[in-house]
């Protein structure tokens, strides 16, 4: 499955990048946004992509180099929590804009580490497989109120309760197809929009991942490492996300908001990419 970039006209228009000027893309993937801004970049406009997945960051660096971006292009395997830290090991300096574009990309659903319910597949959900944390490690050691606590703060998910009550008494479970089954058995989902296992797997994957307290780590170093004048966009796909992202814009002195209200995909992006139907994306940019 190719990922398709979301927002991708709406990411260029506002990040207003020119001729030779400089960004860092935080969640590089592979390359679908970077290879875009670097055509509005040439001739010497630099690079520098953040990813923490390792199958994506090799896939990022052939594509890249196919496109004959690969002498304008830094890639750093890591996480976009560390972003200060990077850009001075880089040397990576006058930075025009930044982009964060959240959750995981299409491709990541074929890879075999239970981001999905639709396959069985082992309860991983890593982004980085160096990392300790899995959702089989959650769900069969956390105790029944630390896995409510999980599937609240981080699902908003109604039946925390009764799914960490069932998910306590059926350990061990080792597989996607065991989860899904077990909340199709304990949720009620006649007349739910979404399928019940959604909330749940979402609430494990930014649970594995740290994926929120990684982006409060970062929202800050990016607004410090931005030039003045820069821009910083940031695409969201759950509410979790995008509150944080408002508020930060909302309190952070050096920032002013350029998108008053988020931008959202059109008929015509939905229509051809489902997964840009959650996207919202805002801009801020760098007071002088």
């Amino acid at each position: 499955m190719t990922h398709i970039p979301v927002l991708s006209k709406e990411v260029i228009s506002l990040l207003r990048l020119g001729p030779n000027q400089n960004f860092i893309d935080c969640t590089l993937g592979t390359a679908g946004h970077t290879l875009q801004l670097l055509q509005e970049t040439r001739p010497n406009g630099r690079t520098l992509g953040i990813e923490r997945d390792p199958e994506q960051a090799k896939k990022a660096r052939e594509v890249i180099s196919k496109a004959g971006f690969a002498s304008r292009v830094t890639i750093a395997q890591d996480t976009f929590a560390n972003i200060a830290e990077i850009a001075r090991r880089e040397r990576f300096r006058a930075v025009h804009a930044i982009l964060f574009d959240l959750g995981f990309s299409s491709e990541q659903l074929g890879s075999g580490r239970g981001l999905s319910f639709s396959k069985s597949e082992p309860l991983d959900m890593r982004y980085d497989p160096s990392t300790q944390t899995t959702a089989a490690k959650i769900l069969n050691y956390q105790s029944r109120h630390e896995l409510e606590r999980i599937l609240k703060e981080y699902g908003e998910e109604r039946y925390a309760r009764q799914i960490a009550e069932a998910i306590v008494k059926a350990r061990p479970l080792h597989t996607t197809f065991q989860l899904r089954e077990l909340i199709e058995k304990t949720v009620p989902g006649k007349h739910q929009p979404i399928h019940p296992a959604t909330r749940t797997f979402q609430a494990l994957r930014i649970a594995v991942n740290e994926e929120l307290d990684h982006l409060r780590a970062a929202l800050p170093q990016a607004a410090e490492t931005l030039a003045p004048g820069g821009r910083l966009a940031v695409i969201s796909f759950h509410s979790l996300e995008d509150r944080i992202v408002k508020e930060f814009f909302r309190d952070e002195e050096t920032l002013n908001i350029v998108t008053k209200k988020p931008v959202t995909a059109s008929v015509q992006e939905i229509q051809t990419n489902r997964s840009s139907r959650s996207a919202k994306l805002r801009v801020a940019e760098k007071t002088l």
